[in-house]
């Protein structure tokens, strides 16, 4: 196999090497989205348990009120029993002052019991809608995951491929000449080949000398890019 052939075949392998890189950064976002996915959910979640909890604090206060109530009724019902037994205006008077005290206190408690229900009210519409939110989201979500999924195997599936391929093209370079393509790919974080296209070099954008130019036309031996170090090889514009 001539120079030519072997630098045609480490020019696929680049693009394979690239092609893999690509479907690898896919496969990465794509649990990325996952995580994205999942984190949105459970901000959801916690807005729900968050106001749930705080839903708490009314309920208790109206049972409370409610309690106090009952008690303030039980009182102004004993206190009217005693009203039949008085003697004197003196004491039935006390009676009566006594029970207005107690409804006036009853009457503050429940204006206290309305507004706890509508806070109540209010919080369990709101958690209704928040469920109804997290509902919608985990359908979208879910609908979403399925495509993504289908979308990993098949990129899973290419990744495989590739790697298959990228052997097959490997066993036909020359142990050498793949020894320079990886030293080289490690040097420059990924791409050890670069076209050169109008005496410029498509790794660097720097402009190659004249003389190695010409020579590249030739395909007869390996050439570097005297700037980035990377292999290069002629390609028409």
């Amino acid at each position: 196999m001539n120079m030519k052939e072997q630098i045609e075949l480490l020019i696929k392998l680049q693009e394979m090497e690239t092609e893999t890189a690509n479907v690898e950064s896919v496969l990465n976002n794509i649990a990325k989205r996952f995580e994205i996915f999942d984190s949105d959910l459970r901000r959801v979640e916690q807005v729900v348990k968050d106001e749930e909890g705080l839903l708490g604090e009314p309920k208790k206060k109206y049972h409370l009120y409610e309690s106090d109530v009952q008690m303030n009724n039980s009182q102004i019902g004993k206190t009217q029993e005693k009203l039949k037994a008085v003697k004197t205006n003196k004491e039935y008077q006390s009676f009566l002052k006594e029970i207005e005290e107690v409804k006036t206190k009853s009457s503050q408690i429940e204006d206290e019991m309305i507004r706890c229900l509508d806070l109540i009210e209010g919080s369990e519409d709101g958690i209704i809608k928040k469920k109804d939110e997290y509902l919608k989201l985990k359908e979208q979500v879910d609908s979403e995951k399925r495509i993504i999924e289908r979308e990993t195997g098949l990129n899973k599936k290419k990744l495989g491929q590739l790697d298959a391929d990228r052997k097959n093209i490997s066993e036909k370079i020359t142990p050498g000449l793949l020894k320079k393509f990886f030293l080289v790919r490690e040097q420059t974080k990924g791409v050890a080949v670069s076209p050169v296209i109008n005496a410029v070099c498509h790794g660097c954008h720097m402009n190659i000398p004249p003389q190695m130019y010409n020579e590249l036309h030739r395909f007869d031996s390996l050439k570097f890019c005297p700037h980035c170090q990377r292999i290069i090889y002629w390609k028409e514009a």
